[in-house]
């Protein structure tokens, strides 16, 4: 072998023992940095921090909440690597302060949401009457440009809903969808093995067609989520179950269609719906404030943490949504999951 392959081959060798080297001394510092900051994190996150987004009376306050995007309890994440969006955990943590906390005498709902998740909706509405029947606390709602499907499920019990004329809402009713590409594989020659305990077991399986018992027993399911959707709204606004069915056939409707059949009482941004609260419960001075974790050291960093060490947050969130779709779930949802 001549020189000028053995140096070739010796540079070669070098750089993939740096490579691994540089590999190595990456994993160890960022599963160290990870640890540490997560330590840290967690101990300055067990409590809920406080925005002042309007001084006055400390004896006499307003919450302000935020329901923005599709509701879903995604799992416990690393407050480092988390990602941004709705937070079921957390924002079920706030409705419990609220309930323990005497000094608040009100809550602002922001509602921005398709919906979601049927368990994760029937979660915050238990919640609220849970509040409301113990503390007789006011909730009022304001919705953004969408609160549609689950994001109205939770926003019904509220004692007043503020739309904009424009606001997409309504979409009453529940869906379960599956993929079905069973055709698709037996033209490219892949053969699906299944062994099963029992007939329903593969009940909506990605490669076969449903039968109609199958179909029957999921109908019957949707059916029970959509009565009690129903038994929500009557409910919350007052009205008779003929009254709701006459609308809760999965449309959609603006701002202004959902002030005439009774689904919202006023029109009204974020600002309107507080100084509503306050004007109605006596409270004009009273202190504003919305939880303050978003400026937390763990806010800060998952919000970018994603870009700096893999995926960014949005790619996190997308296989996050694709690794959900396997597995099909009732869902108070308008459009894409």
């Amino acid at each position: 072998m001549n020189m000028k392959r053995w140096i070739a081959l010796g540079a070669a060798a070098l750089v993939l023992f740096i490579s691994i080297a540089v590999s190595s001394a990456y994993a160890i510092f960022q599963a160290t940095l990870s640890t540490s900051f997560d330590d840290m994190l967690m101990a300055t996150d067990t409590e809920l921090g406080e925005n002042i987004i309007e001084s006055g009376d400390l004896n006499n306050r307003i919450a302000v909440l935020n329901v923005d995007g599709v509701i879903q309890d995604t799992g416990s994440t690393s407050p480092f690597f988390g990602t941004v969006g709705y937070d079921h955990k957390l924002f079920m943590e706030q409705l419990e302060q609220i309930r323990n906390d005497d000094t608040i005498k009100g809550v602002v709902l922001k509602v921005n949401s398709p919906g979601g998740g049927v368990v994760e909706s029937a979660q915050i509405y238990d919640k609220i009457i849970e509040i409301q029947e113990e503390t007789e606390k006011a909730f009022y709602v304001s919705m953004g440009s969408m609160a549609a499907s689950g994001g109205y499920y939770i926003a019904a019990p509220a004692d007043k809903i503020f739309v904009s004329e424009e606001t997409l809402t309504g979409s009453i009713g529940v869906i379960m969808e599956s993929v079905n590409y069973g055709e698709l594989a037996e033209r490219y020659g892949i053969d699906f093995v299944t062994i099963k305990s029992g007939p329903y077991k593969d009940i909506l399986s990605p490669s076969r067609e449903m039968t109609d018992d199958e179909r029957a027993l999921l109908q019957e399911m949707l059916d029970s989520s959509y009565e009690a959707f129903v038994d929500v709204i009557e409910a919350g606004r007052g009205m008779s179950e003929e009254q709701v069915k006459t609308f809760a056939d999965g449309r959609i409707m603006n701002g202004r269609q959902a002030v005439d059949q009774g689904l919202a009482d006023d029109f009204g941004y974020a600002e309107d719906t507080i100084a509503a609260i306050k004007t109605d419960l006596g409270v004009e001075n009273a202190t504003v404030f919305e939880y303050g974790i978003g400026d937390s050291w763990g806010s800060l960093f998952s919000a970018k943490a994603g870009s700096l060490f893999g995926a960014s947050a949005e790619e996190q969130a997308i296989a996050k949504l694709l690794a959900d779709y396997s597995a099909p779930r009732m869902m108070y949802i308008y459009g894409e999951k």
